[in-house]
């Protein structure tokens, strides 16, 4: 059975590397959806994609700000239509500004909230409102949310939002048969990782292709022999 999956925050990092994984490695993934805001990245990423992908896949392609919540449910109903059911569910999408407490705006801090913590709850709440049945979701939250780091309240606050908010998903959409994993990756040279700790040399870090085959496990048929209350991925 041929499934469709929706990776946010597919533009580069992670999402762009699991949509790869998703669209050359997976037999059943057809139908792969990518969300990530306007950029030549996005144009570029999306184009090799094309371009590379074995016959049969279909990538859909939105511009979507995950932080705009009209934008978001626009492109949702918009999806929703062409593609029918999401299947596999990606919740990649981060935003940071990591700056001391006593730096932090509140407009800044409700931005992170918004793009880390109520997009991927409104994409699932409209999904589910709107007769969706997901086989898989996944939140990628961080280390970071399992403990607060210096400097970085905001980021901490909401990846420690995710964890728990993946745990209420967890117990609340068993009874559909959905499966719902929280990833929390540790130190990955992605452009937000470069954000949080700029003076980092990203070649003595773990890389966003080994966080994409950890989401890829999860979509294979052994995922879900692994216990998902929260995954670590590290070195």
């Amino acid at each position: 059975m041929t499934k469709t999956a929706l990776v946010t925050g597919a533009s580069r990092g992670i999402g762009l590397e699991t949509v790869r994984r998703f669209i050359h490695n997976s037999e059943d993934i057809t139908t792969i959806v990518m969300f990530a805001r306007k950029s030549s990245d996005f144009d570029e990423a999306v184009e090799e994609l094309r371009a590379s992908s074995p016959v049969g896949r279909k990538i859909v392609t939105r511009y979507v700000d995950v932080g705009d919540r009209d934008s978001l449910h626009e492109n949702l109903e918009s999806v929703h239509e062409e593609v029918g059911n999401i299947d596999i569910l990606v919740n990649n999408a981060g935003y940071t500004n990591p700056v001391p407490l006593q730096q932090a705006e509140i407009d800044d801090f409700e931005k992170t909230m918004n793009v880390n913590v109520y997009a991927p709850f409104l994409i699932v709440k409209w999904l589910l409102n709107h007769g969706n049945v997901f086989k898989l979701i996944v939140n990628i939250a961080s280390t970071a949310g399992m403990n607060g780091r210096s400097g970085w309240l905001t980021y901490s606050a909401s990846k420690a939002a995710v964890i728990n908010m993946s745990q209420v998903m967890r117990e609340e959409l068993a009874i559909y048969g959905t499966r719902v994993v929280c990833l929390s990756p540790g130190r990955t040279a992605t452009a937000l990782r470069r954000t949080l700790a700029p003076e980092e040399d990203p070649s003595t870090i773990m890389q966003p292709e080994h966080v994409a085959r950890v989401i890829e496990t999860f979509t294979s048929p052994v995922g879900r022999f692994i216990d998902s209350e929260n995954v670590v991925v590290r070195q």
